[in-house]
């Protein structure tokens, strides 16, 4: 199948995202014990700090998707090491007209950056980023919870 990354008009994004949960997938890339997050500049969770991630496109594989992520978000090509899991978010706001929530099944995976010496370079969903550890005190509770099931 062919991958669908097109443009969706916002109004459709909207209804679509008030009815239906959304797929995304999540990236934890990992440096010395610590785990990278960056601060969202968009909602859901505008200012918090988490997982880079984002939606997965139809027809895309989602072991592509988490590379995709690497790319687009972080600037980094990333190989994919492992499933860690999949989470149900919940949302009280989102990031399109039309959308008073939002719910999302994230599949989160642990990436290793195939340049260890490459810096990350954010897009535009973010203004910061940053490697914290389980005891880092502006955790969201969604990573709290994302914490307590990996081995670091």
């Amino acid at each position: 199948m062919e991958v669908y990354d097109e443009h969706i008009p916002e109004e459709t994004f909207g209804a679509c995202l008030d009815a239906l949960p959304q797929v995304c997938v999540e990236v934890l890339l990992e440096r010395d014990g610590r785990l990278l997050v960056a601060r969202r500049t968009n909602e859901p969770a505008r200012g918090e700090w988490f997982w880079p991630g984002g939606r997965l496109y139809k027809g895309e594989e989602l072991d592509d998707a988490a590379r995709r992520i690497g790319r687009e978000e972080l600037g980094l090509d990333v190989d994919v090491v492992e499933c860690v899991g999949v989470y149900s978010h919940f949302w009280d706001t989102a990031s399109v007209a039309g959308a008073e929530s939002r719910h999302t099944v994230n599949v989160a995976y642990r990436v290793r950056q195939r340049d260890p010496d490459a810096a990350v370079e954010l897009d535009d969903q973010h203004d910061d980023c940053r490697f914290v550890t389980a005891e880092d005190p502006h955790l969201h509770e969604y990573l709290s919870q994302y914490f307590g099931e990996l081995d670091l």
